[in-house]
């Protein structure tokens, strides 16, 4: 890590020259080459001294073949927190991202485009997260009987519908089966789906004796209504992964197979994620800042999208640390918003 010590102004337009450059070009940098295009009337002696001075920081190194200089990952973080422009896309290729957003018909097509969107524009590997259905609203049930004691369960929630199904406790009438989806209707509509869970296993575990049985019987199909356990939707979309072996630095293939394996055990990548969708807006996670040794190479840029101005996912882009962060950002950002708003079933803003 690099020592507590600002950089002075000169230090620090070097340093942006050097990973702009490092990132457009992915060669080390030479002094002679950073004095062409720093802009700054200083020698070659003087501009080897700046450099040597932030490797000291820890900011940039230099690689045994060669006699110019990277960034590190102190670097990298430095110049995203302090040194860098956020351009703006070009009104095109927004204009496409919100078509092809605007042209799903359900949320699971629209995140799927979504994840495909950040892979096609960024040519690295696309993350979206699924909202979880258990920090859904709660707003229609209805059972349908099948064969065999088993029911459909439509259930609504949010601006989705989710049909799975389940095995009834015992043989269930059509009628008692309109009952119980109107009692948990009339009740619980507009509730928290966890919440709803919560009260009916309390209840079903205190009050079954004081309960009518037609009570029980709701309360126990809404229970078994709201499990998670049959929810079958892969709570991870990941697109474009094959692009990452375009980068020099990620395609060796040892490294890559735990990379791609990585990226495909979702309880890890879910984990990490998860840890974006506490605090909205972009996140950035450089290197070993991730935690995952088999990310050690690469960057995360995410987001946070929102349903009724609740955060309920997040998505965003993983690449080498080499990326042109001042583009990703943008995307991830936008496309965030765009979902968003897709999924609140609202106006696409102007961007």
């Amino acid at each position: 890590m690099p020592k507590a010590q600002p950089l002075n102004e000169r230090a620090q337009h070097l340093l942006k020259i050097l990973v702009e450059r490092y990132i457009e070009e992915g060669q080390p940098v030479g002094s002679r080459s950073l004095s062409k295009g720093a802009g700054l009337n200083l020698s070659p002696a003087t501009i080897r001294n700046v450099m040597a001075d932030l490797e000291d920081l820890g900011f940039i190194t230099s690689p045994h073949t060669s006699a110019g200089r990277m960034p590190t990952a102190s670097g990298y973080r430095f110049f995203i927190d302090t040194l860098l422009t956020v351009k703006p896309l070009h009104q095109e290729l927004v204009a496409k991202m919100k078509s092809e957003i605007a042209q799903n018909s359900s949320p699971d097509e629209l995140l799927e485009t979504a994840s495909r969107l950040l892979s096609e524009t960024t040519h690295m590997a696309g993350l979206v997260m699924l909202p979880k259905t258990n920090t859904q609203t709660f707003n229609h049930v209805e059972f349908i009987p099948l064969s065999a004691g088993r029911l459909l369960v439509i259930l609504v929630s949010g601006q989705q519908v989710h049909n799975k199904v389940i095995q009834a406790p015992r043989n269930f009438s059509p009628g008692e089966l309109r009952t119980a989806a109107n009692f948990l209707n009339q009740r619980f509509s507009g509730r928290d789906i966890q919440s709803v869970r919560d009260t009916l296993l309390a209840e079903l575990k205190e009050d079954r004796e004081r309960l009518s049985q037609e009570l029980q019987d709701a309360q126990a199909l809404g229970e078994l209504a709201l499990s998670q356990s049959q929810d079958t939707r892969k709570p991870l979309m990941v697109s474009g992964e094959i692009n990452l072996m375009d980068f020099s630095e990620l395609a060796n293939l040892e490294y890559f197979r735990g990379l791609f394996e990585t990226l495909h055990q979702k309880e890890e990548m879910l984990r990490l994620m998860e840890r974006c969708i506490e605090s909205p807006g972009i996140k950035i996670f450089v290197g070993k800042e991730s935690g995952h040794r088999a990310l050690d190479q690469c960057s995360l840029v995410t987001s946070t999208y929102s349903i009724n101005d609740q955060p309920m996912g997040v998505l965003g882009v993983i690449g080498p640390t080499r990326m042109e962060y001042e583009r990703v950002i943008q995307v991830v950002d936008i496309t965030a918003k765009l979902v968003g708003a897709a999924l609140n079933q609202q106006t696409l803003p102007p961007l």
